[in-house]
């Protein structure tokens, strides 16, 4: 199944080399549930494509924003030319997911 959303990218405050893009809530508790058992940290394993790039990685919950965080490498943002605060059209795909 294929989550698809459109959220703004944005920079991690302590470590700007850091880059991510917010899963909306009603998206997470989806990932939460159809995910299986988590993986170091919380995270869960989702291969993703912006644009035309395809890639594999692992979402990581945040508890703050009580959703998950998909980060977004270098490669890519310059493949689609992404800066922060543009609008990132993402799907998501659930790597190894048990339900």
């Amino acid at each position: 199944m294929d989550l698809s959303f459109t959220a703004p990218l944005w920079r991690w405050p302590a470590n700007d080399a850091w880059h991510f893009v917010t899963v909306p809530a009603e998206l997470s508790d989806h990932i939460r549930f159809a995910s299986g058992p988590p993986r170091g940290f919380g995270s869960v394993r989702v291969e993703v494509s912006v644009g035309t790039t395809t890639w594999r990685t692992s979402v990581f919950p945040d508890s703050a924003r009580g959703a998950f965080l998909l980060p977004v490498k270098r490669a890519v943002r310059q493949a689609e030319g992404l800066d922060d605060g543009d609008d990132v059209a993402a799907t998501l795909r659930l790597v190894d997911s048990e339900r």
